[in-house]
């Protein structure tokens, strides 16, 4: 079984301990995991913005970055999203517009093969208790690509229930949008802000330590406001709780969670 991971650009800017994390947790489960370098951008951005034909030789490049592997693994909803979702549309847009079919021959070869991290411990590995130790109360954010998009449903969840020491909380209105959204956070910012204030307050609510995400943008997003409001509930991936140890705990943490500034 040959598996690469696509990092993402927030996770390799903003969030680099996350890929280590989940490196170190596909290890620990008997995964050798490759890291094609020829990986950058899956053309989210572009594609939600508009611009879908500058999205194109994204996709391409995805493609031939990962054409070698049975499996694409990404610590990220909204970027596994794109490529299960957005790379299909974008093909048929080529082909139908007459530009040929190359764009959905590609898309159709690795879109199914690019799992979200939590689908591909629970669906192909086939495992939910990955050995992980989290001694704190932990409440769960399901982003929206990973709700509404991939249906991820209660593979999170079932994940951290798994983990040794973890108390976990329902978080009120869980399934409402953090507000984040990609560029809308920067076009309606007011909105944007707003959404953020009414999850962070729901975060607190809960009396959690700490809030869980399948999404790096998504923490962030929670994290900033979080911080703003001077709060001590931390934001963490789900990745790095999983690949969690008792004795990385007692060290405050092995793989560098990197909190939003304020």
């Amino acid at each position: 079984m040959r598996v690469a991971l696509f990092v993402t650009c927030v996770n390799d800017t903003l969030y680099p301990g996350t890929g280590r994390a989940v490196v170190a947790l596909l290890e620990r489960l008997g995964v050798t995991v490759g890291f094609p370098e020829a990986q950058s951008c899956c053309g989210q951005p572009q594609y939600n913005t508009g611009y879908r034909r500058e999205a194109e030789p994204l996709v391409r490049r995805f493609a031939a970055a990962f054409r070698d592997y049975d499996y694409v693994v990404v610590p990220s909803g909204s970027c596994a999203a794109m490529v299960r979702e957005g790379y299909p549309r974008i093909g048929a847009r080529a082909a139908a517009e007459g530009r040929g079919g190359e764009l959905a021959d590609l898309a159709a070869r690795v879109a199914p093969r690019t799992y979200e991290l939590t689908e591909f411990l629970v669906d192909v590995l086939g495992v939910t208790d990955v050995g992980a130790s989290y001694p704190h109360t932990v409440t769960y954010h399901p982003t929206c690509h990973g709700l509404r998009a991939l249906g991820l449903g209660d593979r999170p969840r079932r994940l951290l229930a798994a983990v040794r020491g973890l108390r976990l909380v329902e978080l009120p209105g869980a399934q409402e949008c953090c507000g984040f959204g990609g560029t809308f956070a920067v076009k309606n910012a007011a909105v944007s802000a707003a959404m953020g204030a009414d999850k962070a307050r729901a975060v607190a609510a809960t009396g959690a330590s700490a809030v869980c995400t399948v999404d790096n943008s998504c923490q962030a997003h929670i994290g900033g406001i979080l911080a703003r409001q001077g709060s001590p509930v931390r934001t963490v991936h789900i990745a790095e709780i999983l690949a969690g140890t008792g004795a990385d705990e007692a060290a405050g943490g092995a793989y560098g969670t990197q909190e939003a500034a304020p």
